[in-house]
């Protein structure tokens, strides 16, 4: 393939795209640039089908390399390993637009790889992938209903920009990924600081107008290189059996999807039974009847057809009758149950949620600052504070499979209900804890990540953690058939399954914080996804009304089992002073108090315990080790030894000087004991400090004002 350069400007951003240069034997592949980061993208697709499946084998991989950055890798092996969260979250935000856009019925194995080969921190890596990953399969001639095209939006003040810098997005309001096709949106992602609906619907569309814009650079790429768009029809399916089914099993499904008091569990059970009589009324068929045959042949294709069958019923009696498999109304969301402190009060913090039969439990731990995840990929951002992890077992749907570490799904599910909160929760200064949340799945019946935000919120506030409001999310499913568009509230897991669109949205009664929508069509419309949103809000203040029935405030004590955080700074030069050679010092504040003693590079301390005062005594440690006197200070301290010639006073902790026999009063003193005492506490002044840097105290010439403030500074009634 010749080599080309193009070079793709909106808003004041350019992409630049070398296509011909590197990995000849991929099937399709381009460097995409912009400023100095350049992803590798390519796109490969098996000579063959693969037998025996009933999907597409599309598999999505972005790697990182800290080469990238300049960075070698740490670890014994020093090379990269096993890819971090942000790299799997990346891959599925390639996925999730490029999966619809292929062929349902192709069954050859696709591998795109999106490589980050050089990075610098003005601009995200992710969207560059996404788009690439369009390009290098339409330069393999993959069959695919493209191009795509994914930009960023951000929203700094008023003004949306395209594809902001990673400075840009931390500072502004609003961090949204759109994705689109010819045919319309195809997925949404977005954080966003508590944004009202009609901000958001307005960044998608300006997102999506310099979407088509890449969209048709694309499709001048490929005719500057004479490179046609494989567009395949759809093979031939034999209907024989499709029909034998739609005469035998129509009615008795359409009973079944009307009897709306049953429960999924009866619903799934009926489903199955009837499904079963038919199997049997198959197995009575002569073995050269072609409905026979077919099944024979293809041991999926009755349980597909079956299948296939279902989903054509549902939705028409949504699209026609706008009734529900549950007899809700389109816009209906299923019974809530809310609660919290659902476990012994040693766990710091729990929420249990439940909607319909999804249930999920969330339980909060808070740490301490060296608690904090250190990440290891090319995102500036060195450490994360907030972590929400998301567990779905396969108890949760009635299921057995072994259980492994969790898979993008499970990532990606916590990094939504992450995003969801981080916008109200405290900042460091305030509360001072590293904060997990864990979100255990124990029944699911659709939309378990908006019920991870819901129980989250309630854990979060029964833990004590002062968000600034609480979150709610629903999720919003859709039916699409030509131009009738029927938009669901509350989606559960069948709408899901045989449903066109999975749609969450999150906030307060403020405003949006998250959004993330996948498609299963080629594309949406903004008009009826800004429908979907203006709907989802009554849903989620609905939502938001019974979680406050179970709590209307974070608790304002903390769990006995949480610790007690101190936080303090001081000056950075005298970190190595705290710390001490090879830490003895450090370790002797821990050994003493119990406390758990964290430093930062800009001198702020948090010293943490379960025992309040225990922080509070290894405070007082650090502060008299870094403490600087000054002459004429006055403090309250107390007598540690007699010497023939003065007393030695702890004046702080940890800080001694001593006052000569002389300072003692203001008359002549023979014995220093007929003045003071070894424990006795005394008022004294720094008189000076020599240059040797002792500090040499006196009792006289002490002002009665100075006194008695250093009396109130040290607990003590006014004499």
């Amino acid at each position: 393939m010749q080599e080309i350069d193009k070079s793709i400007s909106f808003d004041g951003r350019d992409i630049r795209l070398k296509v011909g240069l590197f990995a000849p034997q991929a099937g399709g592949s381009v460097l995409i640039e912009s400023g100095e980061t350049a992803v590798l993208v390519t796109a490969t697709q098996s000579a063959s089908p693969r037998d025996g499946i009933d999907f597409l084998p599309l598999l999505v991989d972005y790697e990182e390399r800290l080469y990238a950055a300049g960075r070698i890798p740490g670890g014994f092996l020093r090379r990269e390993g096993r890819p971090p969260e942000r790299a799997t979250l990346t891959s599925r935000l390639i996925d999730r637009p490029m999966r619809p856009l292929f062929p349902s019925w192709l069954r050859n194995d696709i591998q795109i790889v999106a490589t980050t080969v050089s990075m610098d921190h003005d601009v995200p890596p992710d969207v560059l992938a996404a788009t690439g990953a369009s390009i290098a399969t339409l330069l393999a001639q993959i069959p695919f209903h493209g191009p795509m095209a994914a930009v960023r939006v951000g929203l700094i003040g008023d003004d949306f920009i395209i594809n902001p810098t990673y400075k840009e997005i931390e500072n502004g309001d609003l961090d949204l990924v759109v994705a689109g096709s010819p045919d319309g949106v195809i997925m949404v992602e977005a954080g966003a600081n508590q944004l009202p609906e009609q901000d958001v619907i307005e960044a998608i569309d300006f997102g999506y107008e310099v979407v088509r814009d890449i969209i048709q650079a694309q499709k001048d790429i490929l005719a500057e290189l004479g490179v046609e768009q494989v567009t395949l029809p759809s093979p031939e399916t034999d209907s024989t059996l499709t029909n034998f089914l739609s005469e035998k099993a129509t009615d008795g499904i359409k009973d079944i999807l009307k009897e709306f008091e049953l429960a999924k569990p009866e619903r799934d059970e009926k489903l199955d039974a009837l499904k079963a009589h038919i199997s049997e009324q198959l197995d009575e068929l002569d073995d050269e009847d072609p409905i026979k045959v077919a099944v024979t042949e293809d041991g999926k294709a009755f349980g597909n057809a079956y299948k296939g069958l279902t989903k054509k019923l549902m939705r028409a009696q949504i699209l026609e009758e706008r009734v529900r498999v549950d007899g809700r109304k389109l816009d209906e969301v299923r019974p809530i149950s809310c609660r919290t402190k659902v476990l012994p009060s040693r766990v710091h913090g729990t929420g249990l949620f439940k909607r319909g039969l999804t249930q999920v439990m969330s339980v909060v731990t808070l740490g301490t600052p060296g608690d904090a995840q250190m990440t290891d990929d090319l995102h500036p951002d060195e450490e994360k504070r907030y972590l929400h992890h998301y567990n779905f077992p396969p108890y949760s749907v009635g299921e057995t499979r072994p259980m492994r570490s969790p898979g993008r799904r499970e990532v990606g599910h916590g990094a939504l209900a992450e995003r969801a909160l981080l916008p109200v929760l405290p900042s460091m200064g305030d509360f001072p804890y590293v904060i997990r949340v864990v979100s255990e799945v124990l029944s699911s019946n659709g939309s378990t990540s908006m019920g991870s935000v819901c129980g989250s919120t309630l854990s979060l506030m029964d833990a004590g953690v002062p968000l600034s409001k609480p979150v709610s999310g629903a999720a919003m499913g859709l039916i699409k058939e030509g131009d009738e568009i029927r938009i669901l509230t509350d989606i559960q897991g069948i709408e899901d399954f045989l449903g066109d669109m999975d749609f969450k949205v999150a906030g307060t009664d403020s405003g949006i914080t998250a959004l993330q929508m996948d498609m299963k069509i080629t594309g949406l419309s903004v008009e009826t996804i800004a429908d979907a949103i203006n709907q989802a809000k009554p849903a989620r203040l609905h939502i938001l009304s019974k979680m406050l029935e179970a709590i209307n405030a974070p608790r304002t004590e903390l769990s006995p089992y949480a610790p007690r955080l101190l936080s303090f700074k001081i000056n950075p030069e005298m970190i190595g002073m705290v710390i001490g050679p090879g830490g003895k010092q450090i370790k002797s504040i821990t050994d003493e108090t119990g406390a758990k003693v964290d430093i930062a590079d800009d001198g702020t301390i948090t010293v943490s315990s379960v025992d309040g005062a225990a922080a509070e005594r290894a405070q007082a440690i650090i502060e008299g080790i870094t403490f600087k006197p000054s002459a004429g200070d006055v403090y309250v301290g107390k007598v540690t030894r007699i010497i023939p010639i003065g007393a030695f006073v702890e004046y702080r902790p940890g800080k001694e000087g001593m006052i000569h026999i002389s300072q003692l009063a203001d008359y002549r003193v023979n014995k220093v004991e007929d003045e003071v005492t070894v424990g006795e506490e005394v008022l004294i002044k720094i008189r000076e400090i020599d240059g040797r840097g002792r500090v040499n105290l006196t009792r006289l010439n002490i002002h009665p004002d100075e006194a008695a403030k250093a009396r109130e500074t040290a607990g003590l009634a006014p004499e």
